[in-house]
């Protein structure tokens, strides 16, 4: 926090899971610079979440790491709570906490499935919960699918499968929460240069990805975060839809 930067009734504040690095921290840093306070929720990157909140009051923003499991429902309140008690509020919740791991459907270990399940399903389903009870009218929730659910790339199938479930909550949410005025949409990036994507990836694979898009490259962490941004501000006609953001690759 910055002294010269208070908290005002008018200031719109922002949690954001999965905040300490990749598109979360762009999605952290978007969102300050255009005027929120920013939650960085996360789970074991202590010292990402504190270099982007440090990042945020640099500029003269508000920003607060809270730490927590984002399937734990009570790890969550807390996180609201915390959340709420330092910038009085919440408008938007931007759910990017997500893991992928990869193999054919016939070789997949099951404990990789319950944990994608636990954190990409589970986790979706607590925040979201968390959100609808508690964001102020005007407020948007964003959750986080992939592009993998188009395009079905082979050994994505149980990823694929805890994003497809996330798509189909957001529609149902979106309407559930009639008379909130709050919206709920999903972003669908494509191939995003963050660590989670580049990982065991060779430069063959990672040039065949980037050429994959009419646009000839990988997508940028902020490219994401501007579609988010559009969304948690002026996309207010925008309700239980999944945006692609991908360059055109699907």
């Amino acid at each position: 926090m910055t002294e010269n930067t208070p908290v005002t009734a008018t200031t719109r504040v922002a949690l954001v899971t999965g905040g300490s690095g990749g598109i979360g921290r762009a999605v952290a840093e978007r969102l300050a610079a255009d005027g929120f306070a920013v939650g960085v929720q996360y789970a074991g990157n202590k010292n990402g979440a504190g270099e982007v909140v440090a990042a945020i009051t640099a500029r003269g923003g508000q920003a607060l790491a809270v730490a927590g499991d984002v399937a734990d429902e009570r790890d969550m309140g807390a996180v609201f709570d915390a959340v709420e008690a330092e910038f009085g509020g919440i408008d938007v919740v931007v759910n990017t906490a997500g893991i992928m791991i990869l193999a054919p459907i016939a070789e997949l270990a099951l404990d990789d499935l319950d944990r994608m399940h636990r954190t990409n399903i589970r986790g979706t389903v607590v925040v979201a919960q968390q959100a609808a009870r508690r964001l102020r009218r005007g407020g948007a929730i964003v959750n986080f699918s992939t592009s993998v659910t188009r395009t079905r790339l082979p050994t994505y199938g149980a990823y694929v499968a805890s994003k497809a479930a996330v798509e189909g909550m957001t529609l149902v949410l979106a309407r559930e929460l009639r008379g909130k005025d709050i919206t709920v949409n999903a972003v669908a990036p494509g191939p995003t240069a963050t660590p989670l994507f580049l990982r065991d990836k060779d430069d063959t694979a990672v040039a065949a990805f980037a050429g994959a898009a009419p646009l000839e490259r990988l997508g940028q962490p902020e490219d994401i975060a501007e579609t988010v941004a559009f969304l948690a501000g002026p996309a207010r006609w925008i309700n239980g839809q999944v945006l692609f953001a991908n360059g055109g690759l699907a």
